[in-house]
């Protein structure tokens, strides 16, 4: 599984949204400046080469739908970012958010009992 550059990944998340989609849907749910039509369409079709989507083709058109699942790719790139920046360690992930006050006290309680419930 190749890593998306930040636009790749933008697009991947519409079409995880809209589960099926023509370049058109896609353009249509962007919020940030919207690409050009053909760099859009160059873009999905680059997603596809990497074999993040596929197609069902209708004439000249395409409909794309995911073949890779966020949670997949989620849980890949979670995973090397943990291997790389926290020494494979999630303690020195909890440790990162709780220095940097992006998690509380309260979450903190709630995953440890999240914990504890599986065990």
């Amino acid at each position: 599984m190749q890593k998306l550059t930040n636009k790749e990944e933008e697009i991947m998340h519409i079409i995880w949204q809209l589960e099926k989609a023509f370049v058109k849907d896609v353009m249509a749910e962007i919020t940030t400046k919207k690409p050009h039509y053909n760099t859009l369409s160059t873009i999905v079709r680059n997603l596809e080469e990497k074999g993040y989507v596929s197609h069902n083709a209708y004439g000249n058109t395409h409909q794309y739908y995911p073949v890779v699942t966020k949670e997949a790719y989620r849980k890949k790139y979670m995973d090397s970012a943990i291997q790389h920046y926290f020494n494979d360690s999630y303690k020195n992930v909890v440790s990162f958010f709780a220095k940097e006050e992006k998690i509380s006290v309260d979450d903190l309680k709630e995953i440890i009992n999240l914990i504890e419930k599986e065990q």
